[in-house]
């Protein structure tokens, strides 16, 4: 009898020691490489033992060298500048004391966010190979070889890093396209299987966008997924992989736009693996979705069964319904067992406890056995 495979959407809890130095470097302040580059390293090796002891299938290495994981490219790309503008979620907008109370508890990331203000070109390989040999060192040490490295979207850096240069946001998205697919093709020439974050393609709906009509943010997705597909022209699609979610906090989210409406978009892409966000209550009920718009034969879908705002650890039975629920409607072939969200989305921020985090984990691996027993 077959089992699920496993595995989650990316970044793990980081050291403090090593968050310190990710933020020095953001600031543009003064560190030391050498031992920035051996803590990074002992980060990695910690992490990838951590997911394979618990017993994760597919794992990353934590997004460990990254301060965010949209942001990292401003240290990879030159052309950025200055800071863009922050705008809130609109469902926060509809709660201010609850945006005030977040604000006030230390709620919201603080760490730079640059505009696009000149021509982009590629400044730093270095960084990229590093963390790519940092992971293949961790991967060999412990035999494993299923393994994923996220990056950031064309379409997730210019909701971030907003277009202040380009005469127009296609110019601004084809260039970010074409700048981008040499880290994808790196990624996956390493029999590394990479994962694009597509925040764009939900969270923008009610944060960036919140001001266009559904139709006009539908046919923006439209052309990000074109761009993003652009990108992929050289990349074997079986090494691919994309996470959509509504964002990673806890908040009322009632502005998120269903599913339904950019289900068939999303499929639209050149990707193997659907990491969807299924766990958040807003979207636990989507899986009904799968009725009628059907997953193409040759495509995996990964639902969140395991929450990443809350450090509630899901008993296996829960996961184990939640994946049985989905194999009404996905053959278990196509199904991988997977989390809402990345654990520490930003560097030194994140509400889950590193302990917790891999309890989390732990119990989507029990609950996913169990499921591959009943389905």
């Amino acid at each position: 009898m077959s089992s699920i495979q496993t595995t989650h959407v990316g970044s793990l809890p980081r050291s403090k020691e090593l968050s310190e130095f990710l933020f020095a470097k953001d600031k543009g302040e003064n560190f030391n490489q050498s031992n920035f580059d051996n803590i990074l390293k002992d980060n990695v090796e910690k992490v990838v033992k951590q997911q394979i002891d618990v017993g994760i299938d597919f794992i990353s290495d934590g997004e460990m060298s990254k301060i965010s994981y949209a942001t990292y490219i401003k240290d990879r790309i030159d052309g950025f500048s200055g800071e863009s503008e922050r705008r809130a979620p609109a469902d926060l907008d509809d709660f201010p004391e609850y945006k005030e109370k977040i604000a006030k508890s230390g709620g919201t990331p603080t760490y730079t966010r640059p505009c696009c203000t000149n021509e982009l070109k590629l400044k730093d390989e270095n960084s990229l190979i590093n963390d790519l040999n940092n992971f293949k060192s961790s991967l060999n040490k412990n035999n494993h070889h299923k393994a994923f490295m996220n990056a950031a979207s064309p379409g997730v850096i210019n909701v971030f890093m907003p277009n202040k240069f380009y005469n127009s946001e296609e110019e601004y998205l084809d260039k970010l396209s074409n700048i981008m697919a040499k880290e994808y093709e790196t990624i996956t020439k390493s029999e590394i299987l990479v994962q694009l974050d597509c925040p764009d393609l939900a969270l923008a709906r009610h944060m960036n966008f919140k001001d266009l009509s559904e139709d006009e943010f539908i046919k923006r997705a439209e052309i990000q997924i074109e761009c993003l597909n652009a990108a992929l022209e050289n990349v074997d699609v079986e090494k691919t992989r994309m996470h959509i979610c509504w964002g990673n906090y806890e908040g009322p989210h009632t502005h998120d736009i269903a599913l339904e409406k950019i289900l068939p978009i999303i499929l639209k892409s050149k990707i193997k693996y659907f990491l969807i966000e299924s766990s958040n209550p807003r979207h636990s009920h989507e899986w009904k979705v799968f009725q009628d718009i059907k997953l193409p034969k040759d495509k995996i879908l990964v639902p969140g069964v395991i929450d990443s705002t809350s450090n509630f650890v899901e008993h296996p039975e829960v996961v184990a319904d939640r994946l049985i629920q989905y194999s009404t409607v996905i053959p278990k072939d196509q199904l991988m067992a997977g989390t809402d969200c990345g654990f520490s989305t930003f560097a030194g921020f994140g509400k889950i406890d590193e302990k917790i985090c891999y309890e989390k984990l732990h119990a989507l691996v029990e609950g996913t056995k169990l499921a591959s027993k009943v389905i």
